[in-house]
């Protein structure tokens, strides 16, 4: 793409005056993205506001196909097209703007190495022997067909010299092309060969006029501006032009005609006030909007400025605690402030704008997440293995599943369990992040699944919580691995003779105004009496509107399948629109053996769920707000292990709670740092990191210590 575009898009302004219709103008050669209130104020040069291309990230909202965002200068612009074909117009062009002056950036870097007409001759002269080669070879190819005798084999041999010969015509046209482009770069004594009109979208007296005293006056097409074109050993062109604000004169008259402009369809229109204007546009300093259009990303005065980030601590916890013990006599309950389930309301996170741009600044779309050091002030007080208990909320529809004796029955209770278990995990509206556990760390915890039925002395020692007896469902986490970050877990029913088994990798990545957080992983159901399993995967999950009021959404599809009794389900969560729709809708459909559905099921996973028959028959499947969430149960933090989650993490949550950042920075910082050291230690050592709980068995983690595997010891198993 070269020259300019432009044409409408609304613009988010902010809250109170919402989305506004802008006139916007792409200029491709200074590497500017200019706005105005109407095309009228753009004809008269009344510029609303300017982003500077330079270094700009575009990102775009995986869900809505209209909208997409412009990051640069510490500034993120939100903008929206009539529809997904012309944003992906505006995405083209500002993604070729950006990647071009990208490029020209390098090439006026001295420290790389420009490539010369040389360079080019010579990979020219390459293509060309490879070129050969190929012929070569697909003449060999065709004596091969001639002379072979199985008609099977001749066919398989045509169809492989057809496509030959098609890649052959390629790489002639490809030749031929750029032969084409080293004459319109480069001419030949000063005198540029003439290239087919097709290669230009204007009529050839569409042309910028360079005059120089020492040489006859050259018409250039505005593909390629080549002032220095006469130059000895000049560098290729590689069809990018100099930015108004890169071009040096060095005496050269310039004089402007209409230069060639790309001629866009739909809304995006012929220039206006451009067809006038000076080559020489002036390009500010930084990106700007008017002042009394300020966009909803100035919500702090020192925007510009980066944030200043706390350095790692090297203090213990241990340290820290007795640092904040000294300054209050007060004992610190550790187990309230994690029993104490209110999250504080973040707000809009306009009020950390600073922090956020600053963090955007350093993404780029599609960019994966897992290293980027996120803002203390948006953790959950809680660490990610924690949060996997919360697929046990509801304990006893997952230990019924083993009561039913039909195969059926049983797949539609693993369903019930398997859509009441993700509410239980967002604590409120506001989405925060659980810490993110540190290779080693663990978590134990238990439920009483049936209170009215009194503890017995059977205590399953040698189960994941060695002193909770067979009527009581526990659970154990443990992060096995750190990169990737890996998280495995594993519960228990001995008295039910059920467990489950799941690994679940978190790889989150950059989506522009998203974030979006792939599970990728599987889980285990197993019924020791049926010797059944169901293989279970996990929904995505997005982090949406990351710039005001961040929220949180289920997505993707999910299988439930049993080999043995043939029985499946597929699941759907689905995310919502940008125009109407409901949040946290799911769907699924349970199938029979024959892929047959026998019962639909849809509704909100964070509420009421109906179920419809192949009969007929409606009614509720399940329905989370009707059911309360039995609470686990952990171990006193005193009197848990080091590396148990909620003793490893108690400083950054009383800091969390009590909203002293610097305490919470400061613990989160320490647990890192000691983390990395470690890491590091143990890579100068060459030792390899052992697992406690855990084994990797070809690509599942497996609890070492199963139910089925201590039954079969004991010799109890059915």
């Amino acid at each position: 793409m070269a020259g300019i575009i432009e044409g409408p898009l609304s613009k988010w302004t902010n809250v109170v005056k919402g989305w506004q219709y802008r006139w916007f103008v792409l200029d491709d050669n200074a590497g500017l993205f200019s706005y105005y209130t109407s095309k009228e104020k753009m004809t008269r040069g009344v510029r609303r506001g300017c982003i500077r291309l330079k270094g700009a990230i575009v990102g775009i909202d995986d869900e809505d196909d209209t909208t997409f965002t412009v990051t640069v200068d510490m500034k993120v612009f939100h903008l929206q097209a009539k529809d997904a074909e012309e944003r992906e117009k505006w995405i083209r062009g500002l993604e070729d703007t950006i990647l071009r002056h990208a490029q020209l950036q390098r090439r006026l870097d001295p420290n790389h190495p420009t490539p010369t007409m040389q360079d080019f001759d010579k990979k020219l002269t390459e293509t060309d022997s490879y070129l050969q080669i190929l012929i070569d070879q697909v003449k060999a190819l065709e004596l091969r067909i001639t002379q072979g005798n199985d008609d099977q084999e001749k066919m398989r041999l045509c169809s492989i010299r057809d496509r030959a010969n098609e890649m052959l015509e390629s790489i002639k046209h490809t030749i031929v092309l750029l032969q084409i482009a080293k004459n319109t770069t480069h001419p030949v004594n000063g005198v540029q060969v003439a290239a087919p009109i097709s290669f230009f979208q204007s009529s050839p007296s569409e042309s910028l006029k360079i005059t120089n005293n020492q040489q006859p006056k050259i018409n250039l097409t505005n593909e390629v501006v080549s002032v220095i074109a006469s130059m000895e050993d000049v560098p290729v062109q590689t069809g990018i032009e100099l930015g108004a604000e890169c071009v040096e004169l060095r005496g050269v008259n310039i004089e402007c005609t209409d230069s060639v402009r790309q001629s866009p369809a739909n809304s995006l229109e012929q220039p206006g006030f451009y067809s006038q204007r000076p080559l020489a546009l002036e390009i500010p300093e930084t990106s700007y909007s008017s002042s009394d259009d300020e966009d909803f990303f100035d919500a702090s005065e020192n925007m510009g400025q980066s944030p200043t980030l706390p350095t790692p601590s090297t203090k213990t916890l241990d340290e820290l605690e007795s640092s904040q013990r000294n300054q209050s006599s007060v004992s610190i309950d550790y187990d309230a402030l994690y029993e104490d389930s209110d999250e504080d309301d973040l707000g809009s996170m306009e009020s950390h704008g600073s922090v956020v741009t600053h963090l955007l600044s350093q993404v780029k779309l599609g960019m994966d997440l897992t290293k980027v050091v996120l803002p203390t002030f948006i953790l959950e007080r809680r660490s990610l293995l924690e949060m996997y208990a919360d697929f046990f909320a509801h304990p006893d529809i997952f230990v019924g599943i083993a009561d039913f004796t039909e195969p059926r029955d049983r797949i539609v209770q693993v369903v019930r369990w398997f859509l009441s278990a993700f509410h239980a995990g967002r604590r409120s509206e506001v989405a925060k992040k659980p810490y993110n556990p540190i290779i080693g760390e663990t978590f134990r915890c238990w439920w009483d699944v049936n209170k009215e039925k009194p503890a017995t002395e059977s205590i399953v020692t040698d189960g994941p919580v060695p002193w909770c007896d067979v009527n009581q469902l526990t659970f154990v986490a443990e992060q096995v691995s750190h990169h990737p970050p890996v998280s495995a877990f594993y519960a228990e029913h001995y008295g039910k003779r059920i467990s489950f088994c799941a690994h679940i990798w978190t790889k989150s990545k950059f989506l522009g105004l998203s974030i979006g957080v792939h599970h990728i992983g599987q889980g285990c159901v197993s019924l020791l009496d049926y010797d059944e399993e169901y293989i279970i995967t996990f929904p995505n999950a997005y982090g949406r509107s990351i710039l005001t009021v961040p929220w949180v959404e289920l997505g993707g599809s999910v299988s439930i399948t049993c080999a043995k009794t043939g029985y499946s389900a597929s699941v759907e969560f689905l995310t919502k629109p940008f125009y109407g729709g409901k949040k946290n809708r799911v769907t699924a459909e349970i199938l029979q053996p024959d892929r047959k559905p026998f019962v639909a099921i849809s509704g909100e996973w964070n509420g009421a769920m109906i179920a419809k028959w192949a009969d007929g028959k409606t009614e509720e499947f399940v329905n989370v707000n009707a059911m309360p969430i039995v609470q686990k149960r952990v171990r006193p933090v005193a009197e848990q292990e080091e590396f148990e989650s909620r003793r490893l993490w108690r400083e950054v949550t009383l800091g969390l709670k009590f909203n002293d950042i610097d305490l919470a920075t400061k613990s989160k910082s320490s647990l890192e740092h000691r983390q990395r050291e470690e890491a590091r230690i143990r890579k100068e050592a060459n030792e390899k990191w052992e697992t406690k709980l855990f084994s990797l068995v070809g690509d599942n983690w497996i609890y070492d210590k199963p139910l089925v595997k201590r039954l079969a010891a004991s010799g109890a198993q059915h």
